[in-house]
C-alpha cells in the first residue's frame, strides 16, 4: 500500500471509530497549512455549527440599547 492509500485507510479508520463511539456528526476539512498526520478535534455542546458566532458567543445583540 503506497502513502496515499495509507492515508486514505487512517481517515477512514479515525471516522469508523468516531462512528462506533456514538458521535452522530462530523466535519472533516484538509488544509495544505498545517503538519501532515495533525488530526484537530473540537467539541461543544448543543446542535449549531461548531466555529459559528452562535457556537462562539460572539454574535451581537442587535438592536439592543
Amino acid at each position: 500500500m503506497d502513502s496515499k492509500d495509507m492515508d486514505i485507510q487512517n481517515i477512514i479508520d479515525l471516522l469508523d471509530g468516531k462512528c462506533e463511539a456514538g458521535v452522530s456528526r462530523i466535519k472533516v476539512s484538509a488544509s495544505e497549512e498545517i503538519a501532515p498526520e495533525t488530526v484537530k478535534e473540537q467539541y461543544h455542546h448543543g446542535r449549531c455549527d461548531v466555529g459559528s458566532p452562535w457556537a462562539t458567543g460572539t454574535v451581537g445583540n442587535f438592536g439592543c440599547d
